[in-house]
């Protein structure tokens, strides 16, 4: 009988005030990491044809929409890659290449694939050394039953690559070791998501945690004095009342007449941004089937600078998946079946994978300070027309960090008021 493994992902996203104390070695770490000369496959460069890895975002969210069409969405690709990434460590065969493959990873030789587990161990790196204005934590832990041995090899590669705490955990008592689990997500999420694990099965050997913890202010904050209630059309026939904050400020935006949307570059302080999509009525599923990393890379290279009058909602929002099933339909199955090679975990084929669940929370409020010299910036630009873009109707959110060109979180908003 095969033994089981659960992967699980999680993060816990907030758009607020934040300050946080970095060590010494992120200096190091951010001035050289990913500047050594070596490609970093998941980098997200307009410029090169590297992998495709940029493209699982989209691939992912087209997967997620159609089974969730009228509902918020909301998840971290960084968080789900990396859990399927680590877990590739230990796989071989046509279950690496698969995994790899729907992650964008093509062309799989031994070269390549040590490549593709240092490029996450760069970013890693960077992400986990953001610099003082957010906090931004990502981290794996693997808890194995207890007297479960996995292989030498297995245990280095995931914490070398992956920085894996390793835990032991008593699967025959599930509802100890799922408590466990739970308290270790819940800690390091800052509380904000309680239970990622429903159910653990006795025959569990190893449990893989990937976790996302995410806190910045707006370089330009929302005065709270200037929200007001306002609606919010989730369709033709059905609105909503929000809090709709509101400012006036310099921001670089851009209307994509080809596909009938306006978009919308809001930064963080420090290296992280949201790109804000919000599509004419009707146009959401035009806006979403041309979603790839070339149209986000357009509208990076259109983005104009204009006086904006910004209106948006505040709003609250979760995502539950069940990452094995959309993954299934998006062609990474053997891993979950009888046919799994993850031998490199356990020296034999008796492993396979019986869950993979991903929770996400994004929590979006007026929150934030100036950043320094943007009172210069608007003397310069006060010539600009000013235009109002209210987002009061659904729309799409990209939240990537700047220094690795990669893409944390996304999300559509169908409906601010539900959680």
């Amino acid at each position: 009988m095969k033994c089981l493994l659960c992967l699980c992902s999680v993060l816990a996203a907030l758009c607020a005030v934040t300050h946080c104390n970095r060590e010494d070695i992120c200096h190091e770490v951010n001035n050289t990491n990913l500047h050594d000369g070596t490609e970093n496959l998941l980098t997200n460069n307009c410029d090169k044809q590297g992998s495709n890895y940029g493209d699982f975002v989209f691939r992912f969210y087209k997967q997620a929409v159609a089974e969730k069409a009228d509902e918020n969405v909301f998840f971290s690709p960084m968080s789900i890659s990396t859990a399927f990434a680590m877990l590739a460590v230990g796989a071989k065969s046509t279950t690496l290449s698969q995994i790899f493959e729907g992650l964008g990873f093509d062309d799989l030789t031994k070269t390549r694939t040590d490549d593709i587990h240092e490029s996450f161990h760069k970013v890693l790196s960077v992400l986990n050394c953001a610099d003082a204005n957010i906090t931004l934590n990502i981290g794996n832990a693997l808890f194995t039953a207890t007297g479960y041995e996995p292989q030498e090899s297995f245990l280095q590669n995931t914490k070398q690559f992956y920085d894996a705490e390793f835990f032991s955990s008593d699967f025959h008592k599930p509802e100890e070791a799922k408590n466990q689990i739970n308290k270790y997500v819940e800690e390091k999420t800052k509380g904000k998501i309680h239970e990622l694990v429903g159910h653990l099965d006795p025959s569990t050997v190893l449990v893989l945690v990937n976790y996302i913890y995410f806190k910045a202010a707006w370089e330009k904050s929302f005065d709270p004095l200037r929200t007001y209630e306002d609606d919010f059309f989730v369709n033709k026939n059905a609105s909503v009342r929000v809090n709709m904050m509101q400012r006036d400020s310099i921001s670089d935006t851009y209307y994509d007449q080809d596909l009938s949307c306006e978009v919308v570059e809001l930064p963080y302080q420090g290296t992280v941004r949201a790109l804000l999509i919000l599509p004419d009525d009707g146009k959401m599923k035009q806006v979403e089937d041309a979603l790839s990393k070339e149209t986000v890379c357009k509208w990076d290279n259109k983005l104009m600078t204009r006086r904006l009058n910004l209106q948006l909602p505040k709003f609250s929002i979760s995502g539950s998946y069940d990452v094995k099933n959309l993954f299934e339909k998006m062609g990474i199955t053997e891993v979950f079946s009888g046919s799994a090679d993850l031998s490199g975990i356990t020296g034999s084929h008796d492993l396979q994978v019986s869950q993979a669940i991903h929770k996400a929370l994004l929590e979006v409020d007026e929150a934030g300070t100036e950043a320094a010299g943007a009172t210069a910036i608007v003397s310069t630009r006060i010539s600009y027309p000013s235009v109002t873009i209210k987002f009061n109707r659904p729309f799409i959110i990209l939240i990537s960090n700047t220094q690795t060109d990669t893409t944390l979180f996304m999300g559509k908003i169908v409906d601010p008021m539900k959680k």
